[in-house]
């Protein structure tokens, strides 16, 4: 099942096509959707759902484009509504333009199915309440949004964010999954559960 990334929006968020021989799931859509637009029609597949780790501004600004070019609904996690009139949600923060608005659909923790494209939805809140992390068991692949990155842990600075919760997210969730996990942070580079149980100095003897 490929995995595609597109590093999309003012700062540079990871957004993932998802896909198979006829269905995809895009994870994250942080910026102008034309080339996963693209992708999508260069292998002929279909949109089945987009589905945002979290809301912040720079996870959103293609969604209502992807929409209105696809059809395919929107899901994220009800515990994120708390933040909806938020700068980090709605943007203009430090200067930054609005995001187009959009509406979601709540995507809650567990198995889940859009086709033939099967994932486990983990509740990782902690960088924002509502933070989920996406589970391909078949392609032994994470998609860990902003709580999990190649060597750090997301920002809790921003409304609703909450450090202790974060790091209880990452061990309890994250790294109990089998360390030749890959794991697709939404900024930087792709990394491993094991070498981040190992070497992320920020969760200390999480582990």
């Amino acid at each position: 099942m490929p995995i595609a990334k597109f590093a999309l929006g003012p700062l540079e968020t990871n957004c993932y096509v998802v896909s198979n021989d006829k269905e995809a799931v895009i994870i994250d859509a942080g910026g102008d959707p034309a080339p996963m637009l693209d992708y999508l029609a260069q292998r002929n597949v279909k949109l089945l759902a987009v589905c945002l780790t979290h809301k912040h501004f720079d996870h959103a600004y293609g969604v209502a484009a992807l929409t209105a070019a696809t059809g395919a609904p929107v899901y994220a996690s009800r515990h994120e509504a708390c933040l909806d009139d938020t700068e980090s949600v709605r943007g203009g923060i430090w200067g930054f333009p609005p995001v187009p608005p959009y509406s979601t659909e709540d995507l809650p923790a567990g198995e889940r199915r859009f086709g033939e494209l099967v994932f486990t939805v983990l509740d990782t809140p902690g960088h924002t309440p509502g933070g989920i992390s996406l589970y391909y068991p078949a392609e032994n692949a994470v998609f860990t949004g902003d709580a999990l990155f190649f060597r750090s842990i997301g920002r809790t600075d921003f409304p609703g964010g909450d450090q202790a919760l974060l790091l209880r997210s990452i061990r309890e969730q994250l790294f109990t999954l089998p360390e030749d996990t890959d794991a697709y942070p939404g900024h930087g580079p792709a990394t491993t559960i094991g070498d981040e149980r190992r070497q992320n100095a920020f969760c200390g003897d999480l582990c």
